[in-house]
This record gives C-alpha cells, sequence and structure tokens, in this order.
C-alpha cells in the first residue's frame, strides 16, 4: 500500500461501468420487410399476385405526352417510357406475347402512332381491352394490336384532329393536317374492320357532340361497324392472347 501522507486511506480506483443498458435501435428490416411495407403504403394490400412472366402487360392510361410536357396535375402516359419497353419485349426470349390495357381521353397524336406502329410491327402476338375510355388516338392503340376488346361499358370518341394554341392560316398547314388525319384514318382502316367511308362518316358527324364534331361509340356499337374486334373482359383477353401464343407457335 502506498504512503498517504494525510493519513487517510487510499482513494479506491474507479472500476469500469459493467451494467448495459437496453440497445433501443430496431432491428434491421430484411428486403421483404420493406418491400411488403412498400406494397402496403401505396397500394394498400399485403401482397401482389406475381404476374405470368411470359406475358408482358402494358397499361396506357390518362393522357399521352407527346413531345410537350404537361402540367403535374395530369395523369399521363409519356411515350419516352412506352416505347423502351416495347423495344425490351421484341428482344426478350421468355416473353411471348403482350396485353395492352387502354383507359385513356386521347393525347399527342404523333406519339399515339408511334406507340400503335410498333405494337403493329412486334413479332409476337398482341391483344388490346380497352376499359373506361380509348378515345381519341387511343382508337389507333388499340387497333394497332392483332386482336382488340373493348368493356360493355367502355366508350370511344372518334374525332377529326384537335389543335390548340396558335395557328399560322396558311395552306401549307392545312395540307400538313390533312395528311396527318389521312394518316390516322389509313392506320385504322388497314388494321380493323372498318371502311374509310364509314369512319370518316363518324369523324365528321355534327349530330353527337354540341360544341364538336365525331361520335361517341359504346361497347357494343363499336364491334358492330368493325372498329373493335369483340366486346368482352380481362378474362376473354388474357385467353384470347393465350390462344395466339399457342397459335404462334404452332407456325
Amino acid at each position: 500500500m502506498e504512503d498517504n501522507p494525510y493519513g487517510d486511506p487510499p482513494l479506491p480506483k474507479e472500476q469500469p461501468d459493467t451494467k448495459t443498458e437496453p440497445d433501443s435501435t430496431p432491428p434491421a428490416k430484411n428486403n421483404e420487410d420493406v418491400s411488403l411495407t412498400k406494397t402496403v403504403e401505396k397500394l394498400g394490400v399485403m401482397s401482389l399476385p406475381k404476374p405470368d412472366n411470359k406475358t408482358f402487360t402494358l397499361t396506357i392510361i390518362g393522357q399521352i405526352e407527346g413531345h410537350l410536357v404537361l402540367p403535374p396535375q395530369n395523369k399521363t402516359t409519356k411515350y419516352e417510357h412506352i416505347i423502351p419497353q416495347l423495344v425490351a419485349v421484341e428482344q426478350s426470349a421468355q416473353i411471348e406475347g403482350a396485353l395492352v390495357i387502354l383507359n385513356t381521353v386521347g393525347g399527342d397524336v404523333e406519339a399515339g402512332l408511334a406507340i400503335a406502329e410498333m405494337l403493329n410491327t412486334l413479332s409476337k402476338p398482341t391483344v388490346s381491352l380497352v376499359l373506361g375510355g380509348g378515345h381519341s388516338i387511343g382508337v389507333v392503340i388499340s387497333c394497332g394490336c392483332d386482336y382488340s376488346f373493348i368493356a360493355e361499358t367502355a366508350t370511344m370518341t372518334v374525332h377529326p384532329i384537335r389543335l390548340t394554341g396558335l395557328v399560322v392560316g396558311v395552306s401549307q398547314v392545312f395540307d400538313y393536317l390533312d395528311k396527318m388525319q389521312e394518316r390516322i384514318i389509313d392506320f385504322v382502316v388497314r388494321h380493323s374492320r372498318i371502311s374509310r367511308e364509314k369512319f370518316k362518316e363518324l369523324m365528321f358527324n355534327t349530330g353527337q357532340l354540341g360544341r364538336d364534331i365525331g361520335t361517341v361509340l359504346v361497347g357494343h356499337e363499336a364491334v358492330e361497324i368493325g372498329l373493335i374486334d369483340a366486346v368482352g373482359g380481362i378474362s376473354s383477353a388474357v385467353d384470347k392472347l393465350r390462344e395466339l401464343v399457342e397459335q404462334r407457335k404452332e407456325e
């Protein structure tokens, strides 16, 4: 023991505190827990059925956005998102067919024509289904698939090309608009059962829309005139796509 000049006993050395406090850090979540949480937050359900890896589903919702960015409150389908997906479908060896679901008010004419042409030139079977509405350029996209369905309560609006904003009133502008409209008419007539005369009659009808010209078709009406192949829902569209895939394999 060391000498203490003050006569007091030496102070004891401090001992390290061996008590352990409970860990308040929450346990790390695994990837499955994180994925489940995001699914509940976004979709309100615990889990989703796994998609068929052999079938690609493309949804065209709201307004088709083209070269101009639409306001943020608009629900849009951007064509620059759609085109790479369709290229991937064509290049994929696993995907055997594509199902296209439409509920759109229309939108950019050239963007819609680009999507329709890509669907029409895919080497794999395609089936479209119009739910709610397939208006304006949505009519063209639905016709671009190998087979088309429309729900019984869904509608389609056929009308001539409309423009908003400044238009230069010269003959060249009107010639350009006429050529663009002919592109739409030619595509629809080639890829549906409707005649050119009937389609133009629907397009320039003045009796249905109070402040505009055109025609609104409901479900079976679109089928009767040959614009759409059949009335049906999701089960009919999926069954038809499987049938077309099997036919393609046999060929």
